[in-house]
Order: structure tokens, then C-alpha cells, then sequence
């Protein structure tokens, strides 16, 4: 991860990361076919342990104003104090035009996972009466996402200041407001 960080995808080598892990360069190519594939199995990891944090076990259960409130919050939270993974989200939206594939990984491990968790929550809550829980589940995570690039991936935390608070509060208000309509 930090040779990716430091140099960019162009610009790692398999010869540098085999000598920073401190293996031979046949080691690295033992368990990865090329540098896509080892930094596609980089993004499965980050990935998984993206989900683990926001989502828990995976079992979305509970009143939707409790869930939706604590995935938001759990999503902001972890990413607003973790720089690696900051960067790691500029180095893929960076390398996203020359190297669309890995682009694709990220959203195929990461974001697709998260958006089909929450669209399978939302439709298993009757009560919401949402006429589009994928749409919904897509407006949450854009929110989250969106707030999370602002603030901390483009360092624009001093131009569109908001508290995390404010923004969580907001989306459960609208998800809960087709309940009371």
C-alpha cells in the first residue's frame, strides 16, 4: 500500500515492492500474476476492511432511523480519520482515466457491496413505503461519499464547512419523511 501511496500506480514497480515487503521478486509474482493483480487484491483487502468497519456483520437489522444513522455515521467516522485511506481513494479517482479497470475493481468490491447491503435493508423495511430502495440506498451513499470527498479527500473541510452531525441527521429526516407521508 505505501509503495502505491508514495509513487502512484505508473510508478511502482514490482522490484520495489518486493524489496520494501523484504521477499524476492519471484515471491511477489507467486501470489500476484502482475502488478493489476496485486493491486486488485489491494483493493479487495482495503475493500473488506472498508466494509467490516461501516457495515459490522453484514446484518443490517433494526429501526431504519437507527441503521441508516449509525452505517452514515460509521462511514464518516472512519474515513475522516484515516489518511491512508484518503489517499488510496485520490491515488484510484487519480489513476481512474489511464487505468479504468482499477477504478472498476474499487467500485466492484466496495461500492457495489455496499449499495446491494442497504438496497437489501430498505426493501425489508415495509414501513418505509420507499418506491425506490435502490435509488434511496444510491442517495444515502452519494451523500456519504460526497461529503466525504468534500471534506477530506479535497481538503475542502474550510471552504463548505458542515458538521458530520448535521449531514446524518438530514438523510435519516428524509428517509423516515416517507414513513410519516
Amino acid at each position: 500500500m505505501q509503495e502505491f501511496l508514495q509513487n502512484g500506480y505508473a510508478g511502482t514497480s514490482m522490484d520495489k515492492v518486493a524489496s520494501t515487503a523484504g521477499v524476492s521478486k519471484p515471491t511477489v509474482y507467486n501470489y500476484f500474476k502482475d502488478k493489476e493483480g496485486l493491486f486488485r487484491s489491494l483493493i479487495q483487502y482495503v475493500a473488506q476492511s472498508r466494509c467490516q468497519q461501516v457495515m459490522g456483520d453484514g446484518n443490517l437489522e433494526g429501526r431504519p432511523e437507527v441503521v441508516i444513522r449509525r452505517l452514515v455515521t460509521n462511514a464518516i467516522e472512519s474515513e475522516l480519520h484515516d489518511l491512508d485511506y484518503q489517499n488510496f481513494v485520490r491515488l484510484v479517482a487519480g489513476e481512474s482515466g489511464r487505468f479504468p479497470q482499477l477504478a472498476q475493481a474499487f467500485v466492484e468490491y466496495l461500492t457495489k457491496p455496499a449499495a446491494d447491503q442497504l438496497t437489501a435493508y430498505l426493501k425489508s423495511c415495509p414501513d418505509l413505503d420507499l418506491p425506490d430502495p435502490e435509488a434511496t440506498a444510491r442517495v444515502i451513499l452519494g451523500a456519504t461519499v460526497f461529503f466525504i470527498m468534500t471534506q477530506c479527500v479535497m481538503h475542502g473541510e474550510h471552504i463548505m464547512p458542515m458538521e458530520p452531525k448535521r449531514l446524518v441527521d438530514s438523510l435519516v429526516d428524509l428517509v423516515m419523511r416517507s414513513q410519516a407521508a
